[in-house]
């Protein structure tokens, strides 16, 4: 069974600094400090930005500390809300897609989060450009070669333990490991050590939406001013970093970032999410020649055991001379098995695919032509061009369910198989200062969808922190400054 979010977080009893209240700057004051903070931005040859959990409020992912935090609400005996939309849905803030047009402008040189959400990989920031010191719920990791695969569903495991996948790099089919420390696990050197480098030669460290409380995470930015730079912190309380700063902004990191982007005059482009499929036909005659069984499937690209999480139900017809039955596929497999004279004539077959929760559309529609007596050919197009073309064609026609073939691979021994990758644009959502806006359902904005991953939360809380032992455990990890999880 697949973990959730909220059980991929290690918690610390932060004595004395749980529940901390939130701090407004006045309106006059706070665009007087965004100016100053764009002015040093423009100034900046070097710019690091160091994130914690609160640039993914906005995305429907909960923060801790905060008043209406996670840990607070336990910690008080409030409910935590039900889940609205899945974790996997969840898509990059306006904070987020400002750092991916900071990047490309040049000014930003590097990103330190401390979260495991995925959403500054999902965004568009450059894996090489990004440390996650804490791991990757969407990712796996080959301990042979490093190969990476960042994935469309979360990872079953945590503590950098073996999953049911193997490397794809055939010198290595080795199992892939989770990404996710756990308790006793150290940084990673492959995270940490460009981080510090990078914070060594920053002349600013703009930590967004970090408490700046775990270690030894938290001291990162502060090795900026050995050499003269500068710290600049934006949360919306207090942090034990703050007489380090030479800038303290107490707002919303998303209005703050906004009022940014807008003084240096650069446009936060809308956020297309791209979601891959592949079909899998499957063809072969039976023992009389009289026929030909077949078989359809849809498949996840990245395990054809895996599930295609974004996908709810899928509705198949035929199209031409046919006398061939419709059919509904509600679970997984998605999996369609028919016979088919030989001598049939080529006909289409058309798949409604009901997209799930969370998606900004209800459904795409796949046709998929089917001749018993031709020969597909090998195919394979430039999956980045790809890409633009669909983004472009969803941003201007302000809808998702687009879709295009990437990739299709005829193999001819045994039953003849035509296995062909697809391309779905699921979400589409524009950024403003003002305003963030999503195409179709499945918004995640709103302070109501703040606790999606609550349930699995309160179960590892009561787990790992009512308990006397696991308190001094807890206690213990942070005399020794063991890393812990997305705590910010």
């Amino acid at each position: 069974m697949s973990l959730g979010y909220a059980e991929k977080l290690s918690y610390i009893e932060d004595v004395g600094n749980v529940g901390m209240t939130e701090i407004f700057d006045p309106p006059r004051i706070l665009q007087e400090k965004i100016e100053r903070l764009t002015m040093m931005i423009r100034k900046s040859k070097h710019l690091v930005v160091f994130t914690g959990a609160g640039i993914s409020t906005s995305c429907g992912i909960p923060d801790f500390r905060g008043p209406t935090g996670i840990w607070t609400l336990q910690r008080g005996g409030n409910a935590l809300p039900e889940a609205s939309l899945p974790f996997h849905r969840a898509m990059p803030s306006m904070t987020h897609m400002a750092l991916v047009e900071l990047e490309r402008a040049g000014i930003l040189k590097f990103v330190i989060s401390q979260n495991i959400d995925g959403l500054h990989l999902r965004s568009g920031i450059p894996r090489e450009k990004l440390s996650e010191l804490h791991g990757n719920s969407f990712m796996e990791r080959c301990s042979c070669c490093g190969m990476e695969y960042f994935r469309d569903f979360e990872v079953e495991s945590v503590g950098l333990k073996e999953t049911s996948r193997r490397c794809s790099n055939a010198d290595c089919d080795v199992k892939l490991k989770d990404t996710v420390l756990d308790w006793e696990d150290a940084l990673p050197f492959e995270e940490m050590n460009p981080a510090e480098a990078h914070c060594e030669k920053a002349d600013v460290v703009l930590c967004l939406g970090t408490s700046l409380q775990i270690t030894p995470a938290c001291n990162l930015p502060l090795k900026c001013l050995r050499g003269g730079g500068k710290v600049v912190i934006v949360n919306l309380q207090k942090t034990p970093k703050d007489k380090k700063a030479s800038l303290v902004i107490h707002g919303f990191v998303d209005k703050v970032i906004g009022g940014i982007m807008e003084l240096l005059n650069l446009r936060i482009r809308p956020f297309v999410r791209i979601d891959l499929l592949q079909t899998i036909f499957t063809q072969a005659l039976s023992s009389d020649e009289r026929y030909v069984n077949w078989t359809l499937r849809l498949a996840s690209v990245h395990d054809k055991r895996a599930v295609l999480p974004f996908i709810k139900s899928v509705e198949v017809s035929f199209l031409g001379n046919h006398t061939m039955k419709e059919a509904v596929l509600d679970k997984h497999p998605f999996n369609l098995k028919r016979r088919t004279v030989l001598t049939a004539e080529p006909f289409d077959v058309l798949l409604k695919v009901n997209l799930s929760e969370g998606c900004g559309c209800a459904y795409t529609r796949i046709k998929i032509p089917i001749d018993f007596h031709a020969s597909a050919d090998n195919m394979k197009r430039d999956q980045d061009h790809v890409f633009r073309k669909l983004k472009s064609k969803a941003v201007k026609g302000s809808y998702c369910g687009q879709n295009s073939v990437i990739e299709r691979s005829v193999i001819m021994m045994g039953p003849k198989t035509e296995m062909t990758v697809r391309a779905i644009v699921t979400n589409i959502r524009w950024y403003d200062e003002k305003m963030v806006k999503t195409a179709g359902a499945g918004s995640l904005t709103t302070n109501a969808n703040a606790y999606a991953y609550a349930p699995t939360l309160k179960r590892r809380i009561q787990g790992k922190n009512e308990n006397g032992t696991a308190r001094k455990h807890l206690k213990g990890l942070i005399r020794h400054k063991t890393v812990k999880l997305d705590m910010e």
